[in-house]
């Protein structure tokens, strides 16, 4: 039991635990970050499994997805049965998901591999913030959700570079391979320096929220991608999962507000502090993720760099969210949440629009300026954030918070790569349908889909295919502009939306109080 000095004063061995717990989230956010690098070389139909954009799209979110629906649950879970036996068993869940995603033999497999490593990631990630807010006082708590948001940052940094590496030398398989020693270490770490707690008075778990919750996401992302593949919403098979998905959705928030122990409980966004810090969350990773979706084939296939080459120009992005990422408490401190937030995410939507204006002949200095603008934006909305949603929660309910701000971020995100890329896609195959016109129709259709079974077929075709590539590009570029246009005003509703709803400088009065709550055991 976790003694009234050690509540005030947090866990001694906190900043070593901290440690760990950013290593040991590595592996979650390693795994995004690579796959996004690996995705051109996992379409390719020699090197990789020849997978489709909307295949590709459902190996990101059938993760997520995945991910999303079981964050609650199992940071429910984690609080009633500790949080350290959670952390373990995800880690476990998530090595042997990436062993199976390494060794896929199509596209299917991948994504069923991919689903079954979102439930690892899941017990992982809730933990890791749960324990950090047990461990640590509130007044270190800020700073030390920014260093943790900083180790994301690392992740971030070291991935491109580290699947770049992997792709030059081994088959796509090692980008998830890669996986298993960090989960190795990271279990024995923790084995060793994490200490277990839990909720002395745990919530009931909540299988009907939870089924419908995942039932909605999975119809309305289903519903979003195929309106991209088939780039119309006129078709019934569109609008059936869309509208299944929505009222799907809306059942479960109804049931949700009549029980006594939802797995998402609705009654916290009365606190306008913390829905309008989920609400930033969900704005910006929606915007980024779609956007981020086509920069790995703008930097590879239009601006014909090598993996390796590509995780290199992403560091910019990565080394200013190290920098700033653990100052970021300070900058909330100084100017308050409200001007903090809203000014990053004026930059955010900046470098979103700038993208727009990119073509084949754009400097690379450019491109870097903007993703490490990009990348220091990014590091003051994350961290302040989260801890206002951290504190907007009881200490004992740590996991449950967790799971709250992870859930959204990780749907937000789904459903950017969803409608973006949809977006994307229709907008492609409009602009290509006119050099495909003398094609057969079933090689049309297929070509239509996606840039590289554009350039995939113009290689099939030898010199009759080389017309095709000059129109595949411009059309890429067309739909990646008016893609980057929608993130960025997207993310400039998120700036509105601080402007208007998020409180101003906030001195957390509850402190003293919470700090008299039972004892997390």
């Amino acid at each position: 039991m976790t003694s009234p000095l050690e509540q005030k004063l947090g866990h001694p061995r906190r900043w070593q635990i901290l440690g760990v717990l950013v290593f040991s989230l590595l592996a979650v956010v390693l795994d995004n970050t690579i796959l996004n690098v690996a995705l051109k070389t996992i379409a390719d139909p020699q090197d990789g499994l020849g997978a489709s954009q909307s295949q590709l799209e459902w190996a990101i979110n059938s993760y997520t997805l995945v991910f999303a629906g079981l964050l609650f649950t199992f940071g429910v879970i984690g609080d009633r049965t500790g949080r350290k036996r959670m952390l373990l068993i995800g880690m476990v869940l998530f090595g042997l998901a990436s062993l199976a995603s390494a060794y896929a033999q199509d596209p299917a497999q991948l994504i069923a591999a991919r689903a079954f490593m979102g439930i690892g990631g899941a017990a992982i990630m809730p933990a890791t913030l749960a324990i950090i807010s047990n461990v640590f006082p509130p007044q270190e708590r800020g700073k030390a959700i920014g260093v943790w948001a900083g180790g994301v940052g690392l992740a971030v940094a070291i991935g491109p570079i580290t699947g770049g590496l992997l792709l030059e030398h081994f088959w796509w398989g090692s980008v998830f391979l890669v996986n298993l020693p960090i989960v190795v270490i990271s279990m024995v770490l923790i084995g060793l320096v994490v200490p277990e707690s839990r909720d002395p008075k745990p919530s009931k778990l909540d299988p009907v929220g939870v089924l419908l919750s995942i039932v909605g996401l999975v119809a309305l992302t289903y519903g979003i991608i195929r309106g991209g593949e088939l780039a119309t919403v006129a078709s019934a098979e569109v609008l059936v999962p869309v509208v299944l998905g929505v009222a799907v959705l809306a059942a479960f928030v109804w049931y949700e507000r009549r029980i006594d122990h939802p797995a998402f409980d609705v009654t916290h966004f009365r606190d306008p502090r913390f829905s309008t810090a989920i609400g930033m969350i969900g704005i910006v990773f929606f915007a980024m993720m779609g956007a981020m979706f086509f920069l790995v084939f703008y930097l590879q296939i239009v601006l014909g760099f090598t993996p390796l080459q590509a995780g290199a120009l992403m560091l910019p992005f990565a080394v200013a969210q190290l920098i700033f990422a653990p100052l970021s408490q300070q900058m909330t401190a100084r100017f308050g949440a409200k001007l903090t937030a809203t000014v990053s995410m004026v930059i955010v939507a900046a470098a979103l629009a700038a993208y727009a204006f990119m073509d084949a002949g754009t400097p690379v200095l450019v491109i870097e300026v903007v993703f490490f603008v990009q990348g220091a934006a990014m590091a003051n909305i994350m961290p302040p954030a989260t801890t206002a949603i951290m504190e907007s929660m009881p200490r004992e309910k740590a996991g449950v918070g967790s799971a709250m701000s992870n859930t959204v971020r990780q749907v937000a995100g789904a459903l950017g790569v969803a409608l973006l890329g949809s977006l994307l896609s229709a907008t492609y195959r409009d602009e290509i349908t006119p050099a495909l016109a003398g094609l057969p129709e079933e090689a049309r259709h297929e070509a239509g889909e996606s840039l590289t079974r554009t350039l995939a077929l113009a290689g099939e075709l030898g010199e009759r295919g080389a017309a095709l590539i000059a129109p595949a590009l411009r059309a890429f570029l067309d739909g990646m502009h008016v893609t980057a246009l929608v993130a960025a005003g997207i993310a400039l509703v998120g700036a509105l939306t601080v402007v208007r709803w998020l409180p101003g400088r906030h001195v957390p009065a509850s402190e003293e109080n919470r700090d008299k709550e039972p004892a997390v055991v």
